[in-house]
């Protein structure tokens, strides 16, 4: 059986995923759990993120729109991937490679100076 292009696009996210050592999994709902859930869902280097998959022009549903901003309400990462964007999640991974205290705004906030040498 051919791969569909949403399938297409799900296994170029994996390839970008796997690259980068990410941790990843395609949650299955089976009528058990939220309606709306991101079609991957993964961690890397401390941060979550929800990827949602589209192909084409197609168009994220009011649920999937729904958990998205639910999951960027709690202050993780979420994204629509398609065939045109898929760079934007590799910048994204290599942007977090930093570690996660360099990203955080209160860790740059509470920077301090270097010490300077004693002098002899």
């Amino acid at each position: 059986m051919a791969a569909t292009p949403e399938k297409k696009v799900k296994a170029k996210v994996v390839e970008i995923l796997k690259s980068h050592g990410a941790y990843y999994f395609f949650p299955a709902t089976y009528g058990m759990g939220r309606s709306g859930v991101p079609d991957i869902i993964c961690c890397y280097r401390g941060r979550f993120i929800a990827i949602e998959c589209k192909a084409g022009a197609g168009k994220t549903t009011a649920l999937q729109e729904r958990e998205l901003a639910a999951i960027q309400a709690a202050s993780g990462v979420q994204m629509v991937v398609n065939e045109k964007n898929l760079g934007e999640l590799a910048v994204l991974l290599n942007f977090l490679r930093k570690p996660i205290m360099e990203l955080s705004p209160i860790a740059v906030a509470h920077k301090t100076p270097k010490e300077k040498a004693p002098c002899k």
